[in-house]
């Protein structure tokens, strides 16, 4: 049946020209009016995966209920014309997470009538309406975005209630969940190369409400789309129906290294969603009709045209599931590249220095974000890897950091510590608050969200002149002192709520005083009614019954009903209706209960409509508050960063940067961060000392044996800087950091078959976008160039690169190499460049060949020092590194030979030269 619904679909359409529509003409039976509405649902949502209520379980028709049963291994099986498959509606939740985890869309489709009102109502004899209630996408997996879930606590475990929360689990792994818009706008671009284009993005944080916009012209490496998505991170895409050939291999390479459950979801929208006419339509449309004010008009026109063709496709997207209301405001969008404020560190660099994620696993753990990350929020956690991404350029903003940092390290007053306890087991007050701004969330959710909130305000409120007369450092006292204003107006909303209709999620006893709410309080008053009267008709039942002592019983969810043993079932007038029975008792309504139970239940579903949009206008008025609460959310964000940083500052020899407006890198024994935390206590990392200059030695090439130490010498170097630009301490006995604007890497041997290019031509395309976007105030760092390809070419292609860098950019440059050749660049240009190998020892026996060019026919052990010294090293010693390798014996005795022979010519061709 993997045709079925698309076959059925087909014939239904077809039948719509002939008079009887309600046939099929495959199968010659007639369609039920729920496949009818089935077929019309699907016909608007061709590309979800369908779960429609049906009373107290959801079902999926056709196709969807084989996917359905292929992913959640469940029974499918044929029902009238379609395959169905079904689960109950307590474990929806659970279901649409795993579909969405597969990578499915899935629509949910629920009742919108309720079966007491439909039963009082005209249609009383018709099908239940229903409408589609929720998409869900990767973006938006309830098991990441609470957002989109009423019933948000079943399935969220940062929105836990009670306070037992465990730090751990809220801070394990909290994604970005962007989503991300990605279009190319090729034509505008005049006397540009081949595969260059102008590219525009917008990316939106369903889950925080963040939104980014950036626009910039790549080439055809596409580098800077590249940068961008390494740095965003997102799960979903929404992407052209056509893409540049150089864009598609990209985002197909990216999206190809990602297991199956973790892959980035691709949406592909129309490519008329993202020509400029129709979005500078569509735009103006939704920012004049929908949300009118002028200045979000202005403000939206004046972004680039890629920007607004890909905000259009975003408006589009987003309106299918009611989540527009985050563009709403357009002067809170951020731009992502604004290079003025913030260090460069594009995508190879993120990757090479391993930033975010190692590079063996992908996983955070052996990143600089995993040595760095100590914080006890999500948010905080959100916050920090932003400051880790984006380290800052100016020096005043580097040391207000290092100021607070110190002051937490250094200070003994005992606020520092009632500060850090504040930030202890709180929920994700970021994505609560986004979620009540868009009226997705459920009363415990608000509840836990507004009680937090108004709890802080209350705890720091009561700090504030110990905070006055006790913290220095501005950054961290105006923070703080700044956070009771913002949250002052929360309080007031929690004194509106009943705590226990809140926790137990009872909106129609969730307002304690209904003077301001007189719809519901009428409702009530009819509904008290209706129950006084139920409880008067009571003696009459008794007499009718000739039993003084009955009482009404509640049995399975039904109320009201009169219980008779069957022995005196005789006495029952005749008109009462029996409901229920057992072997022992019948239980009965009498006439006037029967319509008076029917009134009741009318009233209580009128009452349950009153109340839930009495509350949807409460979530409105609270959301007036969103930007000085979320202002105040990242406050104690930046807190809790600051208390990590500061965290990081106490491990073992740890400094604080000097941090200089000048070109210098000097580190006296610095440490590879990661390595150091990795190694723990029992192997110490061996320090080494860095000296760089622009008035004096401001390159350095670095050679020496293979495993000796090189790649993460210069890491370290590089790791430093960046640690100290983001306001950290850093792993030395002393550094001064002169700021740098970028910092640019090129570093091992890996190929991009996706793309379709080598070893050496990703070697060419990183040294190509290194030479054109360098500066004498970058940081550029060369390990091993020109090795993939022949030894002369790469020679020649190494010399001319750091020739240029010497002679032409003057930037900070460390270069690592195996060719002495290189080295000779050091007696041209004696006062910038110096030449450095890591140190080693070969064994006892073989002492003598240190400094000597001898080769013995089986090479001897290797000792590596890890230690940068002065001087070049004569020797890759590979020979030696192979025998640690356990490569056998008589292979290493060949090349040894061969080694020994080859090394004989050159200096015989040197000597006749000479």
């Amino acid at each position: 049946y993997s045709s079925q619904f698309s076959a059925s679909l087909k014939s239904y359409e077809n039948s719509q020209n002939s008079s009887d529509t309600n046939l099929n003409r495959r199968t010659r039976s007639i369609y039920t009016p729920l496949e009818l509405q089935f077929i019309e649902m699907k016909k608007k949502y061709k590309d979800a995966v369908l779960c429609v209520e049906c009373g107290y379980k959801y079902r999926f028709f056709g196709q969807d209920a084989e996917i359905a049963a292929k992913e959640l291994n469940i029974y499918c099986h044929l029902d009238h014309n379609f395959m169905t498959a079904s689960i109950p509606s307590h474990r929806l939740f659970v279901h649409v997470r795993r579909l969405v985890a597969k990578g499915h869309k899935v629509g949910v489709i629920k009742q919108m009538e309720t079966a007491a009102l439909k039963a009082a109502g005209e249609n009383k004899s018709s099908l239940f309406s229903r409408k589609l209630t929720a998409l869900y996408t990767k973006v938006q997996d309830p098991n990441l975005c609470a957002i989109f879930f009423e019933r948000l606590l079943h399935v969220n475990p940062l929105l836990k209630l009670d306070d037992s929360v465990d730090v751990e689990e809220v801070t394990a792994d909290v994604p970005d969940n962007y989503l991300l818009c990605i279009c190319e706008n090729g034509d505008s671009l005049k006397g540009r190369k081949k595969g260059d284009t102008v590219t525009g993005i917008v990316a939106i944080q369903p889950t925080t409400g963040e939104v980014i916009f950036d626009s910039f012209r790549d080439g055809a490496s596409r580098s800077e789309l590249e940068s961008r998505v390494l740095r965003l991170q997102p799960v979903e895409i929404i992407l052209p129906s056509r893409l540049s050939d150089q864009s598609e291999k990209l985002i197909h390479s990216i999206t190809s290294m990602r297991l199956q459950d973790d892959r980035i979801r691709i949406e592909r929208m129309e490519s008329l969603n993202f020509e400029y006419n129709h979005a500078f339509q569509r735009v103006t449309d939704f920012y004049t009709k929908e949300v009118p004010g002028p200045q979000n008009l202005s403000v939206v026109l004046s972004l680039d045209k890629p920007v607004i063709c890909s905000l259009a496709a975003v408006i589009a997207y987003l309106k299918e599931f009611n989540l527009e209301k985050m563009l709403y405001n357009p002067s809170n969008f951020k731009q992502l590249s604004s290079e003025t404020e913030h260090m460069t560190i594009n995508g190879t660099t993120m990757k090479n220095l391993e930033i975010l994620q190692n590079q063996t696993d992908m996983k955070t753990k052996g990143s600089l974000l995993w040595v760095l990350d100590h914080t006890k929020t999500s948010f905080g956690r959100r916050r920090l890897k932003k400051w880790v991404t984006q380290p800052l350029l100016k020096i005043s903003e580097i040391n207000a950091r290092l100021d607070a940092v110190s002051e937490i390290l250094l200070s003994e007053s005992s606020v520092f510590g009632q500060i850090q306890n504040l930030l202890c087991k709180l929920p994700d007050l970021e994505r609560g608050l986004c979620s009540v701004f868009h009226k997705k969330c459920s009363t415990q959710e608000f509840f836990l969200i507004v009680s937090t909130l108004s709890r802080l305000d209350l705890e720091i409120q009561a700090l504030v002149p110990v905070i006055h007369s006790h913290v220095r450092s501005p950054l961290l006292k105006n923070a703080l002192l700044e956070i009771p204003d913002l949250l002052s107006p929360v309080k007031q909303y929690l004194k509106v709520l009943n705590e226990e209709a809140a926790k137990a999620g009872d909106k129609t006893q969730l307002f304690k005083d209904l003077t301001d709410f007189p719809a519901i309080r009428k409702k009530k008053e009819e509904i008290q009614d209706v129950l006084s009267k139920i409880q008067l008709h009571l003696p009459d039942i008794r007499k009718q019954i000739k039993n003084p002592s009955a009482e009404y019983v509640t049995v399975s969810g039904q109320e009201f009903l009169i219980e008779v043993k069957n022995s005196h079932k005789s006495c029952v007038p005749s008109d009462w209706v029996m409901v229920s029975s057992t072997k022992a008792v019948s239980r009965f309504h009498s006439p006037f209960v029967t319509d008076s139970y029917r009134v009741l239940q009318q009233l209580r579903e009128q009452l349950a409509l009153h109340c839930s949009a009495e509350w949807l206008s409460f979530l409105d008025h609270f959301s007036e508050h969103y930007h000085p609460v979320s202002k105040a959310i990242c406050h104690l964000a930046t807190v809790d960063c600051l208390f990590s940083l500061a965290q990081v500052a106490k491990q073992g020899e740890y400094c604080r940067p000097a941090v200089r407006d000048n070109r210098e890198i000097v580190i006296r024994n610095g440490r590879h961060p990661v390595i150091d935390v990795l190694l723990g206590e029992q192997d110490q990392y061996v320090p080494n000392t860095t000296s760089l200059s622009g008035d004096g030695e401001r390159v350095m090439i670095i050679t020496g044996p293979n495993m000796g130490g090189k790649s993460s010498y210069i890491k370290q170097v590089a790791l430093i800087t960046v640690m100290a630009q983001i306001g950290s301490f850093v792993p030395a006995e002393e550094a001064t950091i002169g700021v740098v604007d970028g910092i640019f890497t090129r570093m091992g041997a890996a190929d991009n078959i996706y793309q379709g290019r080598s070893t050496f031509m990703e070697e060419l395309t990183d040294t190509a976008e290194i030479i054109r976007k360098a500066t004498p105030r970058s940081l550029v760092i060369l390990d091993e160039l020109g090795r993939g390809t022949s030894t002369h070419d790469g020679i020649a292609i190494a010399h001319a690169t750091l020739e240029h860098f010497i002679r032409d950019v003057s930037a900070l440059t460390l270069f690592v190499t195996h060719y002495p050749s290189v080295c000779e660049l050091q007696r041209l240009y004696p006062r910038a460049v110096g030449n450095y190998h890591m140190a080693f020892l070969l064994n006892e026996d073989d002492s003598s060949q240190h400094a000597g060019s001898e080769v013995e026919e089986n090479p001897e052990f290797i000792t590596f020092l890890y230690q940068i010294t002065k001087g070049v090293s004569a020797r890759s010693y590979g020979l030696n590194v192979a025998k640690l390798a356990d490569i056998p014996e008589e292979i290493l005795k060949r090349a040894a030979h061969k080694s020994k022979e080859l090394e004989r010519i050159v200096n015989m061709k040197r000597s006749e030269q000479m």
